[in-house]
């Protein structure tokens, strides 16, 4: 990834011990196939996936179980997304959309290419 940050504490560092569903390269989530795991955080994973439906690459962020049987944490995720949304900036992913599957909210991001951040 490039300097343009995915928000919400998404780094490069371990996952979250309770993630719903662990994906893997292959996995399905709605109508996009998981690539690979770009970065986690203290609220979920973000991976890189294909949408089936566009042809084309995104950002997925998943909300970490614990995290997604939580409202307030739900709630907090999709006020994220609308403010990130509402913003149009280069440094900006752009927020495609909030969707759920199987109970897992998550979020469609604009997929930046660029190398990852080490922190």
């Amino acid at each position: 990834m490039s300097s343009r940050d995915l928000q919400g504490g998404f780094g490069t560092g371990s996952a979250p011990s309770s993630v719903h569903p662990a994906l893997s390269p292959g996995d399905k989530l709605g109508s996009y196939v998981i690539e690979e795991r770009l970065g986690a955080g203290g609220m979920g994973v973000v991976y890189k996936a294909r949408d089936e439906k566009l042809n084309r690459f995104v950002a997925l962020k998943v909300l970490a179980a614990a995290c997604a049987t939580d409202p307030g944490f739900r709630d907090r995720f999709q006020r994220e997304a609308r403010a990130i949304a509402a913003l149009t900036h280069p440094n900006i992913v752009t927020v495609h959309s909030i969707e759920e599957h199987d109970g897992s909210p998550f979020l469609t991001m604009e997929l930046v290419g660029g190398e990852r951040s080490r922190k």
